[in-house]
């Protein structure tokens, strides 16, 4: 039996088994776990106890930041000199949690409330990043000091005017390195090739939050609260920004889900009640699927001031208030983003190496998430673009096979602006460049994609039997959180897998909901699995399948069941039993 036409073909990929010496000098820890840890490059004894003891053993002192302390002496001039600083931040979640967390931090070092005032561009009039007339702005308001956080790194131009009108400019940012560096007064970025800061990876928080660490460590006795109160904003920057769980942004991650669980700002008590989360038991899965779209949510939509205040507000009821804003806004959100995805379909041919799409009707806010759409169901790079009267913006998403910001920079003489990582970008164009672009941009995808197999690969860390899914292997696997970018939820695989039952569920029967048969000795077993957006196997799914899935638990009515989360099916190579041999 076939796989179903508009269900795409996946490679499966089972990685290597860990090498006997290796098992043999782990005695003591569970094999599947030991293969886990393997596969994510952790073998020496001191990165597995760090690992699972959640520490982190490289130095994470953030004067070995460059520039840190020539930032840090400037900061501390201005609020000694009661200097009106402006926090420069972005409107997604990353820099929506820097804005807040750098402003209040400030503030909590003695720093007049005034003084520091929080400024975030509105991503339709003004872009992403700097841009000169915010500056302009900035400057009559009477600041001197502008501190941007998550964004800068490639805005020569607009730190060139900062310094005209007399206004210093310390950048921090995560994001790739241009060909030049801005001539600001300070560049916190990891990804300088002259840092010695050993994490590279953090997100633009993480970032801002090691630059309050130096700042603690400067002004001791100024601060009015522990740093670690923090936390819980780095955790969701750095979930919902996609930073790899590792290293010392994992420790970050895991000791900020501590603070978050507590629910100490009344903004995020509102908005986890109204996602669903219970307190005490969010994880970064709550983040990235729950808190994080809907922060998100205000910046695509509307204004992310709107998420700002509620990460900062007191007030209980201006919490529900603007929690139940943001709760609409992303409601707004999917609906755009699945009636603009099936606009975007019509207007690309998924065979060509790059899937371009642009319309003036579209939502800014939304068109990165068509663009990820795009490229996860078709596995090319995509470029989605908001069509304006002179410029146009878009976003960018990509695989593995294309660095989408490279392939920017090689015709940044095109773009008004832009910047991003390797399989994700934002930019900006003068709409009587794009036919020009749009050429040179398929040309380079076809120069560097044509030969290479173009369809996506699932990595499946071990094969187990369907009857080793228990309540004590998800005990083991807990010790993997926070899972996540780089530290995914483990992919199992199991094969010849018994259908016991099937149906689809979901609007328009999007999804499969199967019920698997296993016997373990004398006992047999049904365990329930859900299969998102494979719906269309419904009407011909085999009895035997092959199954590749992570294990999660199903809480309903105060029950909790162990369930499946299937990455892809396909069916077994043996369906049927063969008769005995006469």
């Amino acid at each position: 039996m076939k796989r179903p036409d508009n269900i795409r073909e996946t490679r499966w990929e089972l990685a290597p088994p860990i090498p006997q010496q290796i098992r043999q000098s782990y005695n003591g820890l569970s094999p599947i776990l030991l293969q886990l840890l393997y596969n994510r490059g952790i073998v020496e004894p001191g990165q597995v106890q760090a690992f699972l003891e959640g520490h982190y053993l490289e130095s994470t002192d953030p004067f070995l930041l460059p520039d840190m302390e020539l930032a840090v002496g400037r900061i501390q001039k201005a609020i000694d000199e009661s200097e009106m600083i402006v926090v420069y931040g972005d409107f997604d979640a990353d820099g929506i949690t820097s804005t807040v967390l750098l402003t209040q931090a400030l503030r909590g070092l003695g720093a007049e409330r005034n003084n520091i005032r929080p400024y975030i561009p509105d991503r339709i009039d003004e872009g992403y990043g700097l841009n000169t007339e915010a500056l302009d702005k900035i400057k009559a308001m009477g600041a001197s000091l502008v501190i941007t956080v998550d964004c800068g790194i490639r805005s020569i131009d607009e730190v060139d005017h900062a310094n005209d009108i007399g206004l210093d400019i310390i950048l921090t940012d995560h994001h790739s390195l241009g060909p030049q560096l801005p001539p600001a007064l300070a560049i916190i970025n990891p990804k300088r090739p002259d840092s010695a800061y050993p994490e590279k990876m953090l997100a633009g928080v993480g970032i801002a939050y090691k630059m309050v660490q130096a700042l603690y460590l400067t002004m001791p006795g100024q601060a009015q609260e522990p740093v670690e109160n923090y936390l819980d904003l780095v955790a969701i920057g750095s979930v919902a920004d996609l930073a790899p769980l590792l290293g010392e942004n994992r420790r970050l991650v895991n000791e900020g889900l501590v603070v978050l669980n507590r629910l100490q700002r009344p903004g995020l008590a509102a908005l986890a009640n109204l996602s669903g989360l219970k307190k005490g038991s969010l994880t970064a899965e709550s983040i990235g699927f729950g808190l994080g779209p809907r922060i998100n949510a205000a910046g695509r939509l509307a204004h992310a001031y709107s998420a700002a205040k509620l990460l900062a507000v007191n007030n209980p009821v201006q919490a529900r208030s603007l929690a139940e804003e943001l709760n609409a806004l992303n409601k707004e959100r999917q609906r755009l983003t699945a009636d603009m995805s099936s606009k975007a379909e019509t207007m690309v041919n998924p065979e060509d190496f790059i899937l371009i799409a642009g319309d003036d009707n579209f939502a800014p806010g939304v068109v990165g998430l068509v663009a990820s759409r795009l490229t996860e169901k078709h596995y090319r790079p995509s470029i989605v673009l908001e069509m304006g009267a002179e410029e146009s913006r878009g976003s960018c998403r990509s695989i593995p096979e294309f660095h989408i910001t490279a392939a920017l920079d090689e015709m940044a003489e095109l773009l008004v602006r832009f910047g991003g990582h390797a399989q994700a970008a934002g930019l900006t164009i003068r709409n009587e460049n794009l036919t020009e672009f749009e050429a040179r941009m398929r040309a380079l995808a076809k120069n560097q994609l044509a030969d290479k197999p173009l369809s996506p690969t699932l990595t499946i860390d071990a094969e187990i039997d369907l009857g080793d899914v228990d309540w004590a292997l998800h005990e083991t696997l807990q010790q993997l959180e926070p899972t996540g970018y780089a530290n995914p939820a483990p992919v199992f695989m199991s094969r010849n897998i018994e259908v016991f039952s099937h149906r689809a569920v979901g609007q328009q029967g999007a999804h499969l909901q199967l019920r698997l048969s296993t016997s373990t000795g004398n006992t047999e077993r049904i365990i329930p699995a859900i299969a998102f957006r494979q719906g269309d196997w419904a009407t011909s799914l085999p009895q035997y399948i092959d199954l590749a899935y992570t294990i999660s638990v199903n809480e309903w009515n105060g029950r909790r069941n162990l369930q499946l989360m299937v990455q892809d099916l396909r069916p077994a190579k043996i369906t049927e039993l063969e008769p005995e041999s006469l």
